[in-house]
C-alpha cells in the first residue's frame, strides 16, 4: 500500500479555494465588527486578509467527496506526518483513525513549539482573547500527538473552533462508538512563502461502512472575525485600523525566557505547569503560554506567591 504523501490539492481546486478565499476577504471590506485590541506590529499596506462574521468558516471540495486512491484505504491504524519544509511549515498529515491510537493520557504543554509564522497576540474581539492557536492537523484526541511540530500549524481561534473542532468530533464520536477505521488526511495551504497557511483541507472517509458513516471533503479558512492578518509573517491588526502601531520592544535575554507558564485567566496569575494550584484550577480558566515572564506582568498578570514562576 502506498502510503506516501501526495499533492492534495489540483491547481484548478487551488485557484477555486483562493477565490473564495478572496472572497472572504472583500467580505472584511465590506462588514467591519466593532473590536478593540491590542496589535502587535504595523499593518503592511499591501496585505488585506480578515473575515466578517458573514464569512464562512469552510467550504464543500470535489463535491464533499474525499479523494483517497484505493491504494491508501486501510483498516489498519497509523499516522504519518511531512517533514517540515525549509520554511519550518507544516506539510499533510495523515492517518488512519482507530480506537488503538486515540489518548489514553491527559494532554500535555504544547507551548514550547512555535509553528512557523506564530505570534502571541490578543484581542478583546476573539474568543479566548488570544487571536492564534497552535493549530493539530491531526487533533490530539484522534492521535494522541500533542507537542508534534510535524503537526502544529499557526491557526486563529476561528479556524481551530468554527472550521476543524466539529469535523474532529465526528471522526471521534463513530471510532469511538462503532470502533471502526477512519480514513483522514489533512494539508495545509500556504500561498507562496507565506508562514502562515491560508486554511487547511480536510478529507475523511470511514472505511468498514465505505463512507455511510463518516464522509466528507472541506477546505477550512485560517481568518478571524474582526482581524487581519498578513499570512507572510502572522502580525495582525483590527479590521478597518491603518494607525503606525509602536513598535514591540525589545527583550532582553533575561526577559525572554523559555519557560512554558499556565495561566489562570480568572485570577489573572500564572504559575509553573506543575504547581498544585493550577492543577486544582477548573479547565475553563486554564491557559498554557509560552514567551517572556515580562510580557505577562506588562499585561497585568501576577506570578503565582507559591511556586514563584
Amino acid at each position: 500500500m502506498n502510503l506516501g504523501m501526495k499533492e492534495n490539492l489540483s491547481g484548478i481546486r487551488k485557484k477555486k479555494i483562493r477565490a473564495l478565499f478572496a472572497a472572504a476577504v472583500l467580505a472584511a471590506a465590506l462588514f467591519l465588527p466593532a473590536c478593540s485590541g491590542p496589535t502587535e506590529t504595523n499593518a503592511p499596506s499591501n496585505v488585506t486578509a480578515g473575515s466578517s462574521p458573514e464569512a464562512v468558516p469552510y467550504i464543500e471540495v470535489n463535491g464533499n467527496v474525499p479523494e483517497f486512491t484505493e491504494d491508501e484505504i486501510t483498516a489498519e491504524s497509523f499516522e504519518q506526518y511531512a517533514e517540515l519544509d525549509a520554511l519550518g511549515r507544516c506539510g499533510t498529515a495523515f492517518a488512519c483513525v482507530g480506537q488503538d491510537l486515540m489518548p489514553t493520557e491527559d494532554r500535555g504543554s504544547i507551548g514550547q513549539v512555535k509553528p512557523s509564522g506564530w505570534h502571541t497576540v490578543k484581542y478583546d474581539c476573539v474568543d479566548g482573547k488570544y487571536l492564534y492557536n497552535r493549530c493539530h492537523l491531526i487533533g490530539y484526541q484522534l492521535s494522541g500527538e500533542n507537542a508534534n511540530e510535524q503537526n502544529l500549524i499557526t491557526g486563529t481561534r476561528y479556524l481551530n473552533i468554527d472550521g476543524m473542532l466539529s469535523f474532529e468530533n465526528e471522526i471521534a464520536d463513530y471510532v469511538k462508538e462503532t470502533g471502526n477505521h477512519v480514513m483522514y488526511r489533512v494539508t495545509p495551504e500556504f500561498e507562496g512563502d507565506n508562514l502562515v497557511a491560508d486554511g487547511v483541507q480536510m478529507e475523511a472517509l470511514s472505511v468498514e461502512d465505505d463512507g455511510a458513516g463518516v464522509c466528507f471533503n472541506v477546505f477550512a479558512y485560517n481568518i478571524q472575525p474582526g482581524v487581519e492578518i498578513d499570512y507572510a509573517t502572522g502580525e495582525s491588526w483590527l479590521s478597518g485600523e491603518t494607525k503606525e502601531i509602536e513598535e514591540q520592544r525589545e527583550y532582553t535575554d533575561e526577559e525572554k525566557g523559555t519557560e512554558d507558564y499556565m495561566i489562570n485567566t480568572s485570577t489573572k496569575k500564572f504559575h509553573h505547569p506543575d504547581c498544585s494550584s493550577i492543577i486544582n484550577t477548573k479547565e475553563e480558566n486554564k491557559e498554557s503560554f509560552n514567551g517572556p515572564r515580562q510580557w505577562l506582568i506588562e499585561n497585568g498578570y501576577e506570578p503565582c506567591g507559591k511556586c514563584k514562576p
